[in-house]
C-alpha cells in the first residue's frame, strides 16, 4: 500500500491546519468556558466545503474521499475537539445516511443545504433507556394515512438545540425490537418537536447536546429514509461511518497532546535544565508519538477501505477503539508532564483531557467495540 498522501490531500491538510491555527485556536478556550457554539467559525467551515468533503458535488459536497474527511477532522480537532466533532457529526451521522439511503429527491432537498451549512443536522437514536442497546428504543412512528406520527424522547443528541433536520430512528412496534425500526428525515418545521434538557458536559463543551422531544410530530410518507423496517441496519451502518470521524478526532487530540508536551518540556527548566532532558519525560513523549503514528495509520487504513468500497466495519471499530484509548492515556500523560499547571483551567492539556474522555464512550463505547471486533475475529 502507498502511504503517501496525494498532493490534493496535503494541500487540504495545510489549508485546514492554517485555518484552525488562525481562527479556532484563539477562541477554543473561550467557547469551551462559555459552552458556546462557534457559529462564525462554522459558517467559514461551510464556505470552505469541509462539511460535505466526501459527497458528490451535485448534492453540495466537495467530491473528495473519506481519507480527506479524516484529515479535516483530525486537523480541526487538533485545535478544538468540539468543532472537530460538530463537523464530524454533521457529515458522518446526518448527511452520510441521506447520501447512502436517500432518494434522489431527498438528496437534493436535504444534502445541499446541510453540506453548505445553511441547515444544521442531528442524528436522533439514543433514548433514556436505549444507549448501547439501540434495539430497545421505544420512540414510535405510526402510519396514519399519508403521514407518519412520531412520539418519543431522544437524549444526548449532538446539535439537538440547533438542528433544522433530524435523522430519527423510531419503531412501529417496540415489541418487534430491531425488526420494527425505520429511519426518517424529520425537518424541524414539521412541528411537534421541542428541545428538552440542555446537558452541561465535562468536555466538548462548545458542542451542543440536549434532549429532543417528539409529540405527535407528523411527517409525510416520503420522508421515510430507505425501506420500512430497515432502520436498525441504517443506524448501525451510519454509526460505522461516524466512528471513522471519532477515530480522526482522537488522532487530532493525541497530536495536540504531543505538541503541547514537547513545547512545555523544552521550555520548563528544573534543576538547571529543561525537563525534556529527563529520561522519564522523554519516554512519555516517545510513547505518545508511537501511539499517535499507530492511531493515524489505523484511521487512514479504515478510510482507505471505505473509499475502495471494501468492508470496513471491523477496521473502523479497531481505529476508533485504539485511537480513543490512546488519546485518553496520553492526555493524562500530557497533564502529568505539565505538572501542577496542567491541572489548571485555561491550560490546553486540561481541556484536552476532558475532551478526550467522551471518545471512549460515544458512537459506541470501547466495550461495545471490543464485542464488534471479537465478532469479526472469533467465528
Amino acid at each position: 500500500m502507498d502511504f503517501k498522501l496525494t498532493e490534493e490531500q496535503e494541500l487540504i491538510r495545510a489549508s485546514v491546519r492554517e485555518f484552525a491555527q488562525k481562527y479556532l485556536e484563539p477562541i477554543a478556550e473561550e467557547i469551551d468556558e462559555e459552552s458556546r457554539y462557534p457559529q462564525e467559525v462554522m459558517d467559514q467551515i461551510a464556505e470552505m466545503d469541509w462539511l460535505g468533503i466526501p459527497f458528490p458535488t451535485e448534492y453540495g459536497g466537495a467530491g473528495a474521499d473519506f481519507q480527506t474527511f479524516a484529515i479535516v477532522i483530525e486537523e480541526l480537532s487538533r485545535a478544538c475537539a468540539s468543532t472537530g466533532f460538530t463537523v464530524s457529526a454533521t457529515t458522518g451521522l446526518v448527511i452520510n445516511p441521506i447520501n447512502l439511503f436517500g432518494t434522489e429527491e431527498q438528496k437534493k432537498k436535504y444534502m445541499i443545504p446541510l453540506c453548505k451549512g445553511q441547515k444544521v443536522g442531528a442524528f436522533a437514536l439514543t433514548e433514556p433507556g436505549a444507549g448501547t442497546d439501540a434495539g430497545s428504543i421505544v420512540t414510535t412512528a405510526v402510519l396514519d394515512g399519508d403521514e407518519y406520527v412520531i412520539n418519543g424522547t431522544k437524549t444526548f443528541i449532538s446539535n439537538g438545540p440547533l438542528a433544522d433536520v433530524f435523522i430519527v430512528i423510531a419503531t412501529a412496534d417496540p415489541a418487534k425490537g430491531p425488526k420494527g425500526m425505520s429511519a426518517f428525515i424529520v425537518p424541524k418545521e414539521a412541528g411537534g418537536i421541542s428541545v428538552g434538557k440542555h446537558f452541561k458536559k465535562m468536555g466538548l463543551r462548545a458542542s451542543q447536546t440536549s434532549e429532543v422531544i417528539f409529540k405527535d410530530c407528523r411527517i409525510p410518507k416520503e420522508n421515510l429514509l430507505g425501506e420500512e423496517g430497515k432502520g436498525f441496519r441504517i443506524a448501525m451502518q451510519t454509526l460505522d461511518g461516524g466512528r471513522l470521524g471519532i477515530a480522526a478526532q482522537s488522532v487530532g487530540i493525541l497530536q495536540a497532546c504531543l505538541d503541547e508536551s514537547i513545547k512545555y518540556a523544552k521550555e520548563r527548566v528544573q534543576f538547571g535544565k529543561p525537563i525534556s532532558r529527563n529520561q522519564a519525560i522523554q519516554w512519555m513523549i516517545v510513547d505518545m508519538d508511537s501511539d499517535l503514528n499507530a492511531a493515524r495509520l489505523l484511521t487512514y487504513y479504515a478510510a482507505y477501505l471505505r473509499d475502495q468500497g471494501l468492508p470496513y466495519g471491523k477496521e473502523t471499530a479497531t481505529a476508533k477503539l485504539f485511537s480513543s484509548e490512546a488519546a485518553n492515556r496520553h492526555a493524562s500523560k500530557a497533564v502529568q508532564i505539565h505538572g501542577g499547571i496542567g491541572y489548571m483551567k485555561g491550560t490546553k492539556v486540561e481541556r484536552l483531557m476532558r475532551d478526550a474522555k467522551i471518545t471512549e464512550i460515544y458512537e459506541g463505547s470501547s466495550e461495545a467495540h471490543r464485542m464488534v471486533i471479537a465478532g469479526n475475529i472469533i467465528r
